[in-house]
């Protein structure tokens, strides 16, 4: 692992705090020029930190200094090179969005742990589902539905009732979020190739926004997601602790 370090924090005092404490210890280059890049915050931060990196072949470690952490290792000031020299690193492709509102405009947004579609009034969502080409299902009555990544299934997709999927296990969650019809379906699991097409029915009647990463699309018609293996995301963990560990824990809590 090389030493030219770049460090990132997010806004809160601790986190900034940190910064300044870990610049004056370990010197620091800037974030172009950086083998590595330290990241403190939360998860929000590191999602952030990622996709600021997205078209860079550089890793990324985070240290926590924000609440969950899920993707953070522990903080610490001590031994950070020795930590980085032995981390272990795990690479995860994002999702690709692409979301067509009312008016015809085309947006593309990468998204690492999930694609969601939320209703954005009153009425219930209603949702044509095709998976590569082909109607799965319709409708589909909800507050919304997701496509979530490995990474990102502990995520919001955990906490719809939808499963945790394995690092590596090349495969997608779609979950729905509060399905009223069908009213037992409970998602799919798809292959990491699908490509995932919603249509929004009734759209005047029954707004949808499209979301990845906290970054939305309102008035979305047509949202389609599919797996992005050109952007490679390279996270260190300490030994012991990547992702896999994680996931395995966080069944078992």
């Amino acid at each position: 692992m090389g030493r030219k370090i770049a460090f990132t924090a997010s806004r809160s005092d601790v986190a900034q705090a940190a910064r300044e404490r870990l610049v004056s210890r370990y010197g620091a280059v800037p974030f172009e020029e950086a083998e590595v890049i330290v990241a403190l915050g939360g998860d929000g931060f590191m999602l952030d930190t990622l996709h600021a990196t997205e078209t860079r072949d550089v890793a990324v470690y985070g240290m926590n200094c924000g609440t969950v952490g899920f993707l953070m290792n522990e903080f610490s000031e001590e031994r950070l090179i020795e930590r980085l020299e032995a981390a272990e690193e795990e690479v995860i492709n994002p999702l690709r969005m692409t979301a067509t509102d009312a008016e015809g405009q085309r947006r593309d947004l990468l998204a690492i742990n999930e694609v969601s579609l939320l209703r954005a009034g009153p009425q219930a969502a209603k949702l044509r589902i095709s998976i590569d080409g082909k109607v799965r299902l319709e409708p589909l009555i909800c507050d919304g539905a997701l496509v979530s990544t490995p990474a990102g299934s502990t995520a919001y997709n955990y906490s719809t009732h939808g499963p945790i999927l394995p690092i590596g296990s090349e495969v997608l969650a779609l979950t729905a979020v509060a399905a009223y019809r069908p009213r037992r379906w409970r998602g799919a699991i798809l292959p990491k190739r699908a490509v995932v097409r919603f249509e929004v029915l009734e759209p005047e009647k029954r707004p949808v926004m499209a979301e990845g990463d906290g970054r939305s699309v309102s008035g979305a018609r047509v949202v389609e997601v599919r797996s992005e293996p050109a952007v490679r995301h390279r996270i260190l963990f300490d030994p012991g602790h990547g992702l896999e560990e994680r996931l395995l824990r966080e069944q078992f809590a």
